[in-house]
């Protein structure tokens, strides 16, 4: 059983980027344009056409010769009409206009639409009772983008309005970053499902929900979300089917010193590396490899779990993801605080009028301080207490 003694979280923070730089550095993919929302773009994507790609109509109107329509009201002779889509080749002769709608090609000889709202059709004929200049209502082939002009860049993270402008030229795929396949799993026997009547001595398993929200949001594809008692051939069961279907797993719980840790006490045994980081929340960290998949494992209190993830996997998850990583910044405290020595602490706290006041208290089980901070508050080993005012840095959550 390999165990090590309790080290830095910076210790531990580079144990873990060595096991998942593998997932970093796999190569891209190409998705199609329509599954593109939210990924990130590998490279600089440049327009392959005009758009419009070609001359076409703003309104539904007339196509006219604009020299024709300069004294107003003029009647001219309809030839014909012009739809979207239409391939059209009549010309617009002297003394005529084609009906047309918008969207469709502006026929030769025509240099200026008239609105239908400033005319009266009568039959064959219609009376345009405003003029109009070269070029009104007329959208130029390339007037909008060029060809070979930079749509997205590489590292884009692409929006609804990205996936408009690459569908309307034409590109049906894309190449993007690929997105890290990771399972979670939690485990305890006194955990279920939400929505269930409890027994006594059992809880709600908000974890598994709660890691698989924190993977999505920072670019992961979550590929499953399991739960394992605490008997160890059920663990390796779902540790099984876990390791089949993700390059990355988490889990929850079973890594302390207690009786029943399962998660410890099944892969200890196959090199996994357990002990203690000087930090709290979130002390007790595990980690693994197994069948090649690298395997964390966080503890189990839900604000342990949280914090563990944000501070140990977040930013390679985002790397691997091709998102940059959220930022850490010094904030000065709205209040004096006191911190236990020896261990880096990491504090919920929330961010108001410039500073930054702490949630609640450091007990790793307050889910609620979590939900009303908006910050982690990191306080080093070495620090006992800290003024108000001063600046501390902290960890977007």
């Amino acid at each position: 059983m390999a165990r090590v003694s309790a080290v830095s979280v910076e210790d531990h923070i580079s144990r873990v980027r060595g096991l998942l730089q593998p997932m970093v550095d796999r190569p891209a993919e190409s998705v199609s344009v329509a599954d593109a929302l939210g990924r990130v773009a590998l490279v600089d994507v440049a327009s392959p056409v005009d758009l419009p790609l070609f001359r076409n109509s703003q309104m539904d109107g007339y196509a006219v010769r604009s020299a024709e329509v300069a004294a107003v009201p003029v009647t001219l002779r309809v030839v014909g009409t012009v739809a979207a889509g239409d391939a059209h080749t009549d010309l617009v002769e002297p003394g005529t206009v084609l009906k047309i709608m918008t969207g469709a090609p502006v026929p030769e000889g025509a240099d200026a639409i008239v609105p239908v709202e400033n005319t009266i059709a009568d039959g064959d004929h219609v009376t345009i009772d405003t003029s109009r200049e070269p070029g009104e209502y007329i959208r130029e082939q390339g007037s909008d983008v060029r060809a070979g002009m930079l749509l997205v860049r590489a590292g884009q993270v692409l929006e609804p309005r990205h996936i408009a402008v690459l569908a309307a030229v034409g590109l049906s795929h894309i190449d993007v970053r690929s997105r890290p396949r990771v399972a979670v799993i939690t485990t305890g026997a006194e955990l279920v499902d939400a929505g269930t009547e409890l027994r006594p001595g059992q809880i709600y398993d908000s974890n598994g929900i709660t890691l698989a929200a924190h993977l999505a949001a920072n670019g992961a594809d979550v590929v499953a979300v399991l739960r394992s008692s605490d008997e160890p051939e059920t663990f390796r069961r779902v540790l099984s089917e876990a390791v089949a279907a993700a390059e990355l797993v988490i889990t929850s719980g079973g890594v302390s010193k207690g009786d029943f840790e399962v998660v410890k006490d099944v892969l200890a045994p196959m090199g996994g590396v357990f002990g203690s980081v000087r930090m709290q929340p979130g002390g007790p960290q595990g980690t693994a490899v197994v069948d090649g998949v690298p395997v964390l494992n966080f503890p189990g209190n839900p604000v342990s779990t949280v914090v563990s993830f944000v501070v140990f996997a977040r930013d390679i998850v985002r790397e691997a993801a091709g998102l940059e990583p959220l930022p850490t910044r010094p904030v000065p405290l709205k209040t004096a605080i006191d911190s236990i020595p020896g261990k880096r602490q990491f504090l919920r706290g929330a961010v108001q009028d410039g500073h930054v006041s702490l949630i609640a208290g450091p007990g790793s089980h307050l889910v609620a301080a979590m939900a009303w901070a908006d910050v982690l508050v990191d306080v080093g080993a070495d620090i006992t207490s800290l003024d108000a005012g001063t600046d501390v840095p902290v960890v977007t959550l």
